[in-house]
């Protein structure tokens, strides 16, 4: 028989039967939609580690004060020294910047005041790594680094490009949205108490556009000046150090260099600290890739609904395909009497169940595009990413699934005695 004469079949028979046709299909198309969820997931969370790798560089190490440690009075803590130490011991570096925030409880400008905004103190090193702004003016210099300048940057929030729903009730501090409506470049701002000129803004990129993978990994970071200015001018007594900071962030810029710098940073730290081991040495990428450790459980649990519910297609499409060969032994004795193979029969009943799982694989394709659509309409970070392939693999399998499951009843209608076949009432 030829093929276009068994599809010709296929959807004479399917159009015969829909309530029997629609509930095998339905199943494959759930699973199909699972499937397809999990390739544009894990398509997605690939896409996503090349990018934030790229951003935060191949040899990204964090080096913070370790969580609830006790000190025993010998060690200073983390401080900018620590960050000077490294990169002077280190020339090979990427890049070495030490991260200082402090809460800066009255900002006056334009003759408004605005409490609580967060400033942060570092080097010109901190423009190397994550880059997604636009900038205007200048950035920080080494000569503000050594002079402790009285200059600042700040950074512009983006908004949205399509604003969601949620992030309607997202709290925007009074100083945020001031950024928004007033260009404060070359404008004076007075932080606690001491004047400060704006050499530079950065704009963020908009929320729903942004590359990087820790995106509030700053801390909603408004001001950033530099680290020797941060020290002089703002800390207050009480703090534990007058040169202390929050962390200090390395890129080797090679990947294969990390277990070795981890290694002398870690000596380098420990004879500066006096022998106390309180701090804790990051592989950022180590971080991403945990937490998309734990998106995968959720793929995988999508992997895992998707292959039941193809699978119970799958027997749908069984026991439809041995319903049909029942009611039509007499129908196939006459096919053989006037000619068709074994082999005509068995192409018939495969064409027709490859026909049911894709049109399984069709409806599926649209569930499983609207359903991740929906996401990212609806969540602060889907990761799903569709290209042609996945919809070409959804079908295959779609397809496949049909083609399996047809083989026995397939067979089976091959092998009907031709004679016995026409007795059949």
């Amino acid at each position: 028989m030829k093929v276009f004469e068994a599809l010709r079949t296929g959807f004479r028979e399917i159009r015969a039967h829909k309530s029997r046709s629609a509930l095998s299909f339905s199943a494959v198309a759930i699973g199909v939609a699972s499937m397809l969820y999990t390739f544009a997931q894990t398509h997605g969370m690939n896409r996503e580690i090349g990018r934030a790798i790229g951003l935060i560089g191949p040899g990204r190490l964090s080096v913070e004060a370790k969580k609830d440690y006790v000190s025993k009075g010998l060690s200073p803590g983390l401080t900018a020294d620590d960050a000077l130490e490294i990169r002077l011991s280190m020339p090979e570096l990427y890049m070495v910047y030490p991260s200082a925030r402090h809460w800066i409880e009255e900002l006056l400008v334009a003759g408004r005041k605005f409490d609580s905004v967060l400033v942060m103190g570092t080097t010109p090193d901190w423009a190397k790594r994550d880059w997604v702004y636009t900038q205007r003016g200048r950035w920080l210099s080494d000569l503000d680094l050594r002079q402790a300048s009285r200059v600042c940057v700040v950074i512009e929030p983006g908004g949205w490009v399509k604003k969601p729903f949620w992030a309607s009730w997202m709290w925007e501090g009074p100083f945020e949205g001031f950024l928004k409506r007033h260009d404060m470049l070359g404008k004076d701002l007075i932080l606690g108490g001491h004047s400060f000129r704006v050499v530079g803004a950065l704009r963020d990129p908009p929320a729903d556009k942004d590359p990087r993978w820790g995106r509030y990994s700053e801390g909603n970071v408004s001001i950033l000046m530099p680290v020797t200015a941060m020290h002089s001018l703002m800390f207050q007594y009480g703090q534990k150090h007058p040169r202390s900071v929050d962390s200090i962030q390395v890129d080797t810029g090679n990947e294969k260099t990390l277990p070795a710098a981890k290694r002398m940073i870690a000596s380098i730290l420990k004879r500066r600290h006096k022998g106390e081991d309180d701090f804790e040495i990051k592989d950022s990428r180590e971080e991403i890739e945990g937490q998309l450790k734990e998106t995968a459980k959720y793929t995988l649990a999508a992997t895992l609904l998707g292959a039941v519910a193809i699978l119970a297609g799958g027997i749908g499409i069984l026991n439809v395909t041995l319903a049909a060969l029942f009611a039509r032994v007499k129908e196939i004795g006459i096919r053989r009497a006037v000619g068709a193979t074994r082999l005509d029969i068995l192409s018939q009943f495969v064409a027709e169940a490859m026909l049911l799982g894709l049109c399984g694989g069709v409806a599926g394709s649209a569930l499983g595009a609207g359903g991740i659509a929906y996401l990212a309409r609806h969540t602060d970070r889907d990761l799903a990413s569709l290209t042609w392939y996945h919809f070409a693999a959804a079908l295959a399998l779609a397809g496949a699934t049909g083609f399996f499951f047809s083989l026995y009843p397939a067979w089976k209608a091959a092998a009907l005695d031709p004679v016995e076949a026409l007795r059949d009432e």
